[in-house]
């Protein structure tokens, strides 16, 4: 696990330059954020993290590798901040990566698998169409339990833990897994040198169950813009244009992605969903003992860090190691910083995912 390091001076500038989302998906500049809360804010609490998980790829592809493609490799770092990724071979699908990360997890809980009630899939890139991934997960796994998938792409670990954090809250569920799992490489053009090297494989998993009174969420937030749908998407293979000979050689099967448009808009949903749950929490930045934002660039972590005066000791990071690994990012850091011993009962954790949609999910754990 690594962090980054800054000037602990440092001190939040409001008011700087900030997209809004126009009728048409286009972002246009603004200098003050949205006057109404971008999503409601709620506290949820009386659950507690088991047990965690992580699983990536045996094949790392080094910048170096991606010269052939025509990357650039000293670009990719200067961009990204990545060094190297993880790619699943092609007999690996989602699901497969879910299960190594599950089977991790349950074993780290010291959990029967019997016990498990309620199992959720957080991913974008399932193994099929019909049935959901997780259906399939339950099976191999030999829970008996319900299963379903959560498509909130980047943020799909968030919406799926709080998700599953209210079934267990209310009593419906006593212990539940949840998995974000997505294999990223294979819906990205190898031909787009910009968007390519962004990108790696993973899963990572969390076991939730009761807690005491002062573990879970103690603020959350869950949010989402559809009119900024087309700023980030695979055009093709639903419903509404379903793949063809002429689609499929147009690249529509691929994921577009709008770089300078999305930069800004998560720039400023960091900025301003981080600040709405503390402030609905009561807290400040200083009260933050660990910060595991969605591991998606390396400029949009040091913009968000620098304009809301992080301690960047606090910031956990693994991104240069694994690239942006979509719902799977915040788990593998997650998981990572248990393993290492960096948590303690009490610790405060301020989580941020965010991504196609537009969805975002924020929220401050209480270990």
């Amino acid at each position: 696990m690594s962090t980054v390091h800054s000037d602990p001076k440092l001190r939040l500038r409001r008011g700087s330059p900030v997209p809004h989302l126009q009728d048409n998906g286009r972002s246009a500049t603004a200098t003050e954020p949205r006057s109404e809360p971008m999503s409601r804010l709620a506290t949820l609490l009386g659950v507690q993290v088991l047990g965690t998980g992580g699983y990536t790829p045996d094949v790392r592809v080094h910048n170096e590798d991606l010269s052939a493609l025509g990357c650039d490799p000293e670009w990719i770092v200067q961009r990204s901040g990545i060094s190297e990724r993880r790619h699943a071979p092609t007999e690996q699908a989602s699901g497969d990566l879910a299960y190594e990360a599950a089977i991790r997890c349950i074993d780290s809980a010291g959990v029967d698998p019997a016990d498990i009630d309620l199992l959720i899939v957080g991913t974008i890139t399932p193994d099929r169409q019909i049935p959901s991934t997780a259906c399939e997960l339950q099976d191999r796994l030999g829970l008996r339990c319900p299963s379903m998938d959560i498509a909130a792409a980047c943020a799909g670990f968030m919406y799926s833990s709080v998700t599953a954090m209210q079934f267990i809250h209310s009593g419906a569920s006593r212990h539940a897994l949840v998995v974000a799992s997505d294999v990223l490489t294979r819906v990205v053009d190898p031909k787009d040198k910009r968007t390519y090297p962004l990108f790696g494989d993973g899963a990572g998993a969390a076991l939730l169950g009761r807690g005491d009174e002062n573990q879970g969420f103690l603020a959350y937030t869950l949010g989402s813009d559809g009119a900024g749908a087309d700023q980030l998407c695979i055009p093709g293979g639903g419903s509404r244009e379903p793949l063809t000979a002429e689609s499929i050689a147009a690249g529509d099967q691929y994921l577009y992605m709008d770089g300078r448009s999305i930069f800004k808009w998560a720039v400023r949903t960091i900025h301003t969903s981080c600040y709405d749950v503390l402030d609905h929490a009561g807290l400040t930045v200083d009260d933050i003992d660990w910060v595991m934002l969605h591991q998606a660039n390396s400029r949009i972590l040091d913009a968000a860090v620098e304009d809301m005066g992080l301690d960047r000791h606090k910031v956990l990071l693994n991104l240069d190691r694994y690239g942006n690994t979509s719902a799977a990012s915040i788990p593998l850091v997650l998981d990572e910083a248990a393993r290492d011993g960096l948590l303690t009962q009490g610790d405060r954790i301020l989580m941020c995912g965010f991504g196609a949609g537009l969805t975002w999910g924020t929220g401050i754990l209480q270990w």
